[in-house]
């Protein structure tokens, strides 16, 4: 993996530890991330966090916040969003080309919304995207006909579309071996 490949973290908040969420799958994401975070800033890699701001005129809430275990350093930079695509209101695209930046190892939540629809557009403006399985996670969701879609579900679901065509899919052990060669 190539010394330019970045890490984007995407939208790992607060908000997603309130109890009103419901039932998630990859208990352990956070670790992974963090994990990951570790051996990126080790080997100098490149870090970009985005942090997902639905309303930026309304009052600070904590729920904003980045979660501590994956904090970013202040010369890691932090793309605000208010829509899922971390490309749309931001300047990531012209970043990630200022620095000579292709490749993107993606992690955070939650992989059916902001997790897919970047990796979806990374892949279209011409990135090549690796999303991390046991680093992203997802919620139980009910659907349109009252059915109960597990957190489990979902997330393999969302791989599966986002497979081959918009990303390589592989779990945090396979991407550090990666970071070896």
């Amino acid at each position: 993996m190539s010394a330019n490949t970045a890490l984007l973290l995407i939208d790992v908040q607060n908000y997603f530890d309130d109890p009103a969420q419901g039932r998630r799958n990859n208990p352990n994401a956070e670790e992974n991330m963090a994990l990951l975070l570790n051996k990126w800033r080790k080997s100098n890699r490149p870090v970009i966090h985005i942090q997902h701001i639905s309303n930026p005129s309304l009052a600070h809430h904590p729920g904003r916040d980045i979660k501590e275990i994956v904090a970013p350093l202040p010369e890691e930079p932090v793309f605000i969003k208010n829509v899922n695509s971390a490309f749309i209101g931001t300047n990531l695209e012209t970043y990630l080309r200022e620095a000579k930046i292709e490749t993107l190892v993606i992690v955070g939540l939650t992989t059916d919304h902001c997790v897919s629809t970047t990796t979806r557009m990374a892949r279209n403006l011409g990135f090549y995207p690796f999303i991390v399985s046991d680093a992203t996670a997802t919620f139980d969701r009910i659907s349109f006909d009252g059915k109960l879609y597990r957190a489990e579900e979902i997330h393999n679901l969302a791989l599966v579309s986002l497979s081959d065509e918009f990303a390589t899919v592989l779990d945090t052990k396979s991407i550090l071996e990666l970071l070896k060669s």
